[in-house]
């Protein structure tokens, strides 16, 4: 099974809706809908290594083929590294505000609480914020996720992404890791499931294993997977994505 990164720039449809959680032009929501609504709702953290570089555009295919299996879709977008705001404290503040407000400003189309879905960086950004006192989940699920920020560090993925997040190593700035990290902090509340391709050449699988073993999670490893199929519904691999989620739209 071959990993293409070409999903990234695959067309798709437009949102149906983009909608406002604060005052920064990337405070915003992209929705798409299901063609019988309500259904059960989904909340998608996009990867990137949480650069500038990469916003929640990439995530169209997925997203649409979401909206098309039943699902109401959400995609936050956020402040990231390289732009004012973004890393840290921005990053985590933009996430934990968007969740917050997820549920009314989408109580006319779903009443469930969601599925937060994140795809590499944001399989970190959702087990973060899961963790969350105020978190109110039906699921986390993390593809190909960021899970161990202290491993990916250590790694120097994406040549230093995380300690440009966070603004340094774990032993420049502990704290920071501290309030941060998945492996460092309570377990969720909400069930956790990840994903994790055998041959991603991005985040490797170690990083999910290190979360699983630490925090008795379940991991399916996806053998021959690299780290874009998971998020490109022609993949083989896409199946196992949609297995991963909780409920089934009617």
């Amino acid at each position: 099974m071959t990993d293409a990164r070409e999903v990234l720039t695959r067309p798709a449809p437009p949102p149906d809706l983009t909608l406002r959680y604060g005052p920064h032009p990337d405070h915003v929501i992209d929705v798409r809908l299901p063609a019988a609504s309500p259904g059960p709702l989904v909340v998608v953290l996009h990867g990137g290594f949480w650069r500038s570089a990469y916003d929640r555009t990439h995530t169209g295919p997925m997203a649409s083929a979401l909206a098309s299996g039943g699902w109401v879709v959400a995609i936050p977008e956020y402040r990231r590294t390289g732009q004012e705001g973004g890393g840290w404290p921005g990053t985590f503040e933009d996430v934990a505000a968007a969740l917050d407000a997820v549920p009314s400003l989408l109580e006319p189309y779903t009443a469930a609480p969601p599925v937060v879905l994140g795809h590499s960086a944001g399989g970190h950004l959702a087990l973060w914020a899961a963790t969350r006192p105020a978190a109110r989940m039906r699921a986390v699920v993390s593809l190909a996720g960021c899970a161990d920020l202290g491993m990916c560090s250590d790694l120097h993925l994406d040549d230093g992404a995380t300690d440009l997040l966070l603004g340094g190593s774990p032993a420049e700035v502990p704290d920071r890791y501290a309030a941060a990290d998945p492996v460092r902090l309570p377990v969720p509340s909400a069930p956790v499931r990840l994903l994790h391709g055998t041959s991603d050449d991005r985040v490797p699988i170690e990083v999910s294993r290190s979360y699983a073993a630490r925090r008795d999670a379940p991991l399916r490893e996806l053998p021959g997977v690299g780290h874009f199929a998971l998020i490109d519904p022609l993949s083989g691999a896409w199946p196992a994505v949609l297995e991963s989620l909780p409920l089934r739209p009617r």
